[in-house]
């Protein structure tokens, strides 16, 4: 008798210390699941804000239907580099293989650091860059965004090659 509940002791502890660990494995997977949906549920709403894609996110076109209006999206042109030069409303960017490319900012243009918005003249030597824009007829970038990274020292390994 006494050896009975013993057992059924035994077996009531191993039942609630595996209803714990499956508890604390779901808590563990809820939680999980919620850093990486803070990290991505907006992405496509964002889309606009941070690289000038639709104002309505990538499905909010469907809301204008047949087609949205053709200046929702930035043309496909622009670059990445380094800023090797800047002169009155222009930028000489060196980017892959040591291509320099000149990069002309007007007043429409975007120039983001972060989330901030910053000014023409807070651009330096030296500082990283994507931009995006359209191809004139001289060859130059008219640039629609400007996004610019931090520091190169705050990164490890090269950027290209």
């Amino acid at each position: 008798m006494e050896e009975k509940r013993h057992d059924i002791l035994k077996w009531i502890i191993v039942g609630l210390f595996a209803i714990v660990v499956i508890v604390l494995a779901f808590g563990l997977g809820v939680f999980v699941g919620e850093r990486k949906a803070k990290f991505s549920y907006l992405w496509a709403e964002n889309y606009h804000r941070m690289f000038a894609g639709p104002k309505a996110g990538f499905l909010g076109s469907l809301r204008m239907l047949p087609f949205p209006p053709f200046d929702e999206f930035i043309e496909g042109h622009g670059t990445f580099g380094e800023i090797i030069k800047i002169e009155g409303n222009s930028l000489v960017v060196k980017g892959r293989e040591n291509v320099e490319k000149v990069i002309v900012v007007t007043e429409k243009t975007v120039i983001k650091s972060g989330r901030e918005d910053i000014k023409f003249s807070d651009l330096k030597i030296g500082d990283m860059i994507v931009i995006i824009g359209s191809p004139n007829d001289k060859g130059q970038i008219e640039a629609k965004l400007i996004r610019v990274f931090p520091p190169k020292s705050s990164f490890k390994g090269k950027f290209y090659e």
